[in-house]
């Protein structure tokens, strides 16, 4: 009975054809297989541990998704776990193959902080897009102006040409919003986004009218909480999720602090966070009304 249930797992050989996400994502649906397959055949963690040669960490980080993994062990691991016929080995192996190809952002790797390069993987494959913001219009919204005071506000101390390769990566992100099959984003933004004055106010101008233009957009939605909301659940700070179709994908929180980030996926954490946005985007300004408000506060601007 137990050497049967290995083949409830599928092949991964449609994530191999279609790498959305690139080696992140791959990661994450080999790191899933891998432990469904562990656990159909009743093996521990310290079993698997042992078969690679490595230690109980090392397996909980692979089925995390957190760490590539080598052909030799996903090899190993597929003897162990029971998985003889051929074709299926191959595509899990080419899968593990994938986990260690570089994606598109890997040439910013010298301004980019591993915390924040997993995030960057999972917008790539994400199909829906929600996050909630304190301070700053977030980022896959940003001109490049307004994203250039953003990076130099964070470092001060930064040259010119970090700047500017921080700058060109956050509009390299913002390529998805546009490209065939787009994930959808749910942006609400605390009435502060607008009216903190980055960059002087022609800079933002030209960001609060691009923000108008993003809206016009089918997938984007933006939504402001004014300041007569009052408190709100979320008040504590950013918040983003990320949702997918792939159903070895969990739901993924995205919490950015000063210099890391967290990424919650636990069923408990995610239902917590999703029932605050929703709240949040019942009590926020319809998208019209915060159109509304953005074009007054353009006016504004503009008159002084």
């Amino acid at each position: 009975m137990a050497a049967a249930q290995p083949g409830r797992v599928p092949p991964p050989r449609r994530h191999i054809e279609h790498p959305r996400g690139g080696p992140t994502v791959l990661r994450i649906i080999l790191g899933t297989q891998l432990r469904r397959l562990r656990e159909s055949v009743g093996v521990s963690r310290e079993e698997a541990a042992d078969a690679i040669r490595g230690s109980h960490a090392k397996i909980c980080r692979l089925e995390l998704g957190r760490v590539g993994c080598k052909e030799r062990d996903v090899a190993d691991l597929l003897t162990l776990y029971r998985v003889t016929d051929e074709e299926r080995r191959t595509a899990f192996l080419a899968l593990a193959r994938g986990t260690s190809t570089p994606g598109w952002w890997h040439r910013y790797n010298d301004v980019l902080p591993g915390w924040f390069e997993t995030l960057i993987g999972l917008e790539e494959a994400a199909s829906v897009i929600r996050t909630y913001e304190v301070q700053f219009i977030p980022g896959l919204l940003q001109t490049a102006e307004y994203a250039r005071a953003v990076c130099r506000l964070g470092d001060p101390h930064a040259a010119a040409p970090e700047v500017e390769r921080r700058v060109e990566l956050r509009l390299q992100r913002q390529a998805l919003l546009t490209a065939p099959n787009p994930p959808r984003l749910w942006a609400v933004l605390d009435e502060a986004c607008l009216r903190r004055p980055l960059g002087g106010p022609g800079v933002m101008v030209a960001q609060l009218r691009h923000l108008l233009e993003m809206t016009r957009l089918p997938n984007v939605t933006v939504q402001i909480a004014p300041f007569d909301l009052g408190g709100h659940a979320a008040a504590g700070g950013p918040i983003t999720i990320l949702r997918f179709l792939e159903p070895d994908l969990p739901d993924i929180v995205y919490l950015e602090q000063l210099t890391s980030a967290l990424y919650l996926d636990k069923r408990d954490d995610i239902d917590h966070y999703l029932a605050v946005t929703d709240q949040l985007s019942a009590q926020a300004a319809s998208p019209r009304d915060s159109r509304a408000m953005v074009e007054k506060l353009i006016r504004s601007l503009e008159e002084r």
